[in-house]
């Protein structure tokens, strides 16, 4: 009998390891109904959406598919700022900012390691870039080039920490270099800069989030702001006094989100933040997004929306102005059209 103990030991360290595996944190969240928490960072736009629509609705969904609850731990700030912030070590789940270019860095920081992009470009949700007026827009403002009027006053936010003001400020740009705007010379870079630098004369303040921006315009400070439609929707869905103005030629707003795949891996939250990421794409996720402000993606919404967002005349993407790298690189970089409109503008 002495002979059998080793074999004995064997036999049962093998079990003894697979029932360590299975209890270990790298367990997959899926087999598991034990509460799971997702931290969530995102622009400050759809802040609304998600925490009363959005995230409810997903918690219901896998909480029926999975029997597990699902707590989120949301971060809503800038894009620019949230990108940082991850960098920096808030360990976001995943994320949903404004622009492609702060995942990207976030990527660069090897804290993404997947190809975010495969699935349409990793966009989520779309909207456009408008003026916000108010009521009965006793200003009269009708397109772009009524910003430029002296004396205006006028609202956006800061494109060094917020990617809505990116838009913005593309919007205004690449809608003078197409030759949209009165006065203002087609596929001349030196007239948009220009008609730019007229614009950003009037702007009185410039917040740090498009959130802010919309704050303060809902407060009664200026005359016209620049910002997300769905920001607007969601002034008015508040019952606040606010309109808006969709410009002749305006660009369309793409938002992107990913995986943080450093940070899934570490919580072990990989399979539920995928599932989240799935149920934004599907048709009730865009749904929720369409309801609250946001422009619907795919025809059959598009066609179930229609009569809350009115057409554009003029529509474009940033790879009219040579996609995000381009941009980041010559309009917003140092020395690059934006910082040469604004010191021209003070």
């Amino acid at each position: 009998m002495k002979n059998l103990k080793p074999l004995i030991l064997i036999t049962i360290l093998p079990v003894f390891l697979v029932l360590v595996a299975c209890s270990s944190g790298s367990e997959p969240q899926s087999t598991s109904t034990a509460p799971v928490s997702l931290q969530f960072g995102s622009h400050s736009t759809p802040q609304e959406v998600y925490n009363d629509s959005i995230i409810p609705a997903f918690q219901k969904y896998w909480k029926d598919k999975n029997g597990q609850t699902v707590k989120f731990n949301s971060s809503f700030l800038g894009s620019g700022t949230q990108s940082r912030a991850v960098i920096a070590g808030f360990e976001a789940d995943l994320v949903h900012l404004a622009l492609e270019p702060d995942v990207a860095n976030i990527a660069k920081a090897g804290l993404i390691t997947h190809d975010w992009q495969a699935n349409e470009g990793g966009i989520i949700s779309n909207s456009i870039a408008v003026l916000a007026v108010r009521q009965g827009n006793p200003k009269g403002i009708k397109d772009w080039s009524d910003l430029a009027k002296p004396g205006l006053k006028i609202l956006t936010h800061d494109p060094k920490t917020s990617g809505g003001a990116q838009w913005n400020i593309s919007a205004i740009y690449g809608a003078a270099l197409r030759g949209k705007v009165t006065g203002v010379v087609a596929n001349d870079p030196a007239a948009a800069q220009q008609f730019l630098s007229s614009v950003l004369k009037n702007v009185m303040v410039f917040d740090r989030d498009a959130r802010t921006s919309i704050t303060n315009f809902e407060s009664g400070l200026g005359e016209v702001a620049i910002t997300y439609e769905n920001e607007v929707k969601t002034s008015q869905k508040a019952g606040k006094d606010i309109e808006y103005v969709i410009p002749s030629s305006t660009i369309i707003i793409e938002n992107p989100a990913a995986l943080v795949d450093t940070y899934v891996d570490k919580h072990g939250t990989r399979t539920v933040a995928a599932g989240f990421i799935e149920f934004l794409r599907s048709t009730e996720g865009q749904r929720l997004f369409a309801a609250n402000g946001f422009r619907p993606k795919g025809s059959a919404l598009l066609a179930e929306f229609s009569s809350g967002y009115p057409t554009v005349q003029d529509g474009w993407k940033i790879d009219y102005l040579g996609g995000w790298p381009k941009v980041v690189a010559d309009v917003f970089g140092d020395g690059g059209i934006y910082q040469k409109a604004l010191a021209a503008s003070r």
